[in-house]
């Protein structure tokens, strides 16, 4: 099997140039014979990324297949750009054992569009009494290599020592919901004059900041290695970069829609609107970029979150929080990070493809675009837009908060170890 992607961009530098993928593998680059049986796509001049890998999805099965399943969440994914996925623990069953992440795992392989690597839950049915059965999940069929318990935080910092201790010698990654439950019950937006405004519950960032505080501090006794999930407040990017400066394995991911929105929309009571953790400030937005384009932050991650109608369309405090993501992650990453001058193409590369999957310890994902490496690829034109509407996503769940805007970038194919999986917004 062989592909020509002809005049293609490779990061969106030089002149434009043909790629030959055979057997799974970039062969060739430059001016190529195309072979007589070969699938040609017209690049037109349009970058090439590598694959992105997305270090934070909810595909919601075993449990809620009414709002996504592996097969619709991986065709989300492809059309998105994406090649790997990490599909989080918080199913029903909770995948707290090797039998849940070997299904998850197995069901991903079957449907094929994207590999799909299940996490494992860091206690058991995330109930942040016991640690679950890390060693048993790592060394399963899904060699389960990222352990959340995703949605709630391991409060108890005993437990999280355990959890970061043992990590070290399964040489896995811990990744925390960063939220002290004491400080947030009853919660329902950003804690600051809008929440007051509305007659919300605050959400302070100081429930977010002080457990990853107390995180680093354990990550750097423990030598472990330590993942902050959705990062939203100005604050946690400063703990993380005072971690760092110490040495600590601390690494962390923010989403898009903590890069664009705002608590500014919650003035509509729409509760598309509502995400855990919630909408920050424009002054929290405006340094999640920039420490996102310094590196403080190191990846996006979409926590793409799909609910039934009836689990949003309701009042806001009866509302489930989330947001879907997939096929919209790179359209926001252009808005708030290219078109800015943040990032160039390059850095998105290593924001939504090289960092996550290092983190993730993918060996075959976020390659560079080079013969020999494997042709796991993202073929983006940067100068289209398009505009969302959630009924034509290809998530079951619609629950976007982009409704009816006009976004820049299009993801016009994606190829998984060279066979394409995603054209023209469209499944292959």
């Amino acid at each position: 099997m062989s592909t020509v992607i002809k005049g293609a961009r490779p990061y969106g530098e030089g002149d434009p140039v043909d790629v030959l993928i055979e057997d799974g593998v970039i062969t060739a680059i430059g001016a190529v014979d195309v072979p007589e049986d070969a699938e040609v796509i017209e690049a037109n001049g349009q970058v090439l990324l590598p694959g992105f890998v997305d270090l934070h999805t909810h595909l919601r099965e075993p449990g809620r297949e009414d709002t996504e399943t592996i097969d619709t969440g991986s065709a989300a994914a492809a059309l998105g750009g994406y090649t790997a996925v990490f599909a989080m623990a918080n199913t029903d069953p909770v995948a707290d054992n090797a039998v849940i992440v070997d299904h998850v795992w197995r069901r991903g392989q079957e449907v094929g569009l994207v590999d799909v690597h299940p996490v494992g839950a860091v206690t058991v049915g995330l109930k942040g009494e016991k640690l679950a059965e890390l060693g048993t999940m790592a060394n399963s069929q899904a060699r389960v290599k990222v352990f959340s318990d995703d949605g709630l935080c391991v409060a108890d910092p005993l437990l999280m020592r355990r959890a970061l201790e043992y990590s070290t010698a399964l040489d896995v990654v811990i990744a925390q919901h960063a939220e002290e439950p004491r400080l947030t019950v009853g919660a329902q937006a950003h804690e600051g004059e809008r929440a007051a405004r509305l007659g919300y519950t605050g959400w302070p960032a100081a429930a977010e900041e002080s457990i990853v505080a107390r995180d680093c501090l354990l990550a750097l006794h423990a030598n472990a290695r330590l993942h902050v999930c959705h990062v939203s407040t100005s604050g946690t990017a400063d703990v993380l970069r005072w971690a760092k400066d110490r040495g600590t394995k601390v690494s962390a991911e923010v989403t898009p829609h903590h890069l664009l929105l705002t608590d500014e929309r919650l003035a509509t009571y729409d509760p598309v609107n509502k995400v855990n953790p919630p909408l920050r400030t424009e002054s929290d937005a405006e340094k999640l970029r920039a420490a996102l384009a310094e590196g403080v932050i190191d990846c996006v991650a979409t926590d793409h979150a799909p609910h039934a109608v009836q689990d949003k369309d309701t009042e806001w405090t009866a509302a489930r929080p989330g947001m879907l993501g997939l096929q919209t992650a790179l359209s926001i990453v252009t808005e708030t990070m290219v078109r800015t001058g943040l990032l160039d193409w390059r850095g998105v590369a290593r924001v939504l493809s090289e960092r996550p999957a290092e983190i993730g310890n993918l060996a075959d994902q976020g390659r560079p675009i080079a013969v020999g490496e494997p042709a796991n690829l993202a073929l983006v034109d940067p100068d289209a837009e398009w505009t969302v509407r959630g009924a034509e996503l290809a998530s079951i769940a619609a629950n976007t908060p982009y409704e009816g805007m006009r976004l820049p970038g299009v993801v016009t194919a994606t190829l998984l170890r060279g066979r394409t999986t995603a054209r023209d917004g469209k499944i292959c």
